[in-house]
């Protein structure tokens, strides 16, 4: 039986909350259970909306989908997504530029299928480490892969929240997906940058280890990100198997 906690928290610097998170431990669809994050981009209203139609729309996609499969279930409601938010962002000077990071998740079976567009990220940890499944979509991760520069220097690289590759910003869109065999012990964190920008991979994995449950593990996370700068909305999702 899943056990599952899910928080977000505006930070203290934003006005707005652009994160937007949905999670169910019951099937959706063909899917035995269901999580997901979304970090908007956009002026005024946009990118909380763009989150926010952008989860709602993968929701009820994969409740009407007939596909038997989670990459091509999360696929197919993902590129429905993008559309949408596509049409409206080209009709209505409103929400021209908006765009979504999303990272979904389902758990079958002993396995995690992981779908993936930006920069919100999933992590599996453990006692030993902690492993960043996702690969961002940024232009810092660019150039980290072509050795321009190294971790250290793209935490505070100017341009690190530059993103790649998003929901909504194109006709079509190109998605990542991940598939983990989990093992006894494993916890499955789902963030957004709001988190991953304020705290270290091993600081995240220690404020792990040492709280008592879930609840205090989320809301231990959520205190760390705001006591060193709180620059952005920040959204946590924990999954035990």
């Amino acid at each position: 039986m899943l056990k599952t906690f899910s928080i977000t928290d505006i930070g203290r610097k934003r006005r707005i909350n652009q994160d937007y998170v949905y999670t169910s431990e019951q099937p959706r669809g063909n899917l035995p259970n269901l999580f997901i994050v979304a970090d908007g981009m956009g002026g005024h209203n946009a990118g909380d909306y763009a989150a926010k139609v952008t989860v709602e729309t993968i929701v009820e996609r994969v409740e009407a989908s007939s596909e038997k499969g989670p990459v091509a279930i999360l696929g197919h409601a993902i590129a429905v997504a993008n559309s949408l938010i596509h049409k409206r962002a080209t009709e209505s000077a409103e929400f021209e530029g908006m765009g979504t990071t999303v990272v979904a998740a389902t758990c079958m079976n002993g396995y995690l299928y992981v779908a993936n567009v930006g920069d919100s990220r999933l992590y599996v940890i453990n006692k030993k480490e902690i492993r960043q499944v996702t690969k961002d979509h940024s232009l810092v991760e660019e150039m980290i892969r072509m050795g321009g520069i190294d971790r250290a220097q793209a935490r505070n690289h100017p341009d690190k929240n530059i993103i790649t590759r998003a929901v909504g910003v194109s006709e079509t869109v190109e998605v990542d997906f991940f598939t983990v065999e989990l093992q006894e012990g494993d916890l499955v964190l789902m963030c957004t940058d709001g988190l991953t920008n304020m705290l270290e991979d091993e600081e995240i994995r220690m404020i792990l280890s040492g709280a008592r449950d879930i609840v205090e593990k989320a809301q231990g996370l959520v205190n760390a990100a705001n006591e060193n700068g709180g620059k952005d909305n920040i959204t946590v999702v924990l999954i035990e198997p």
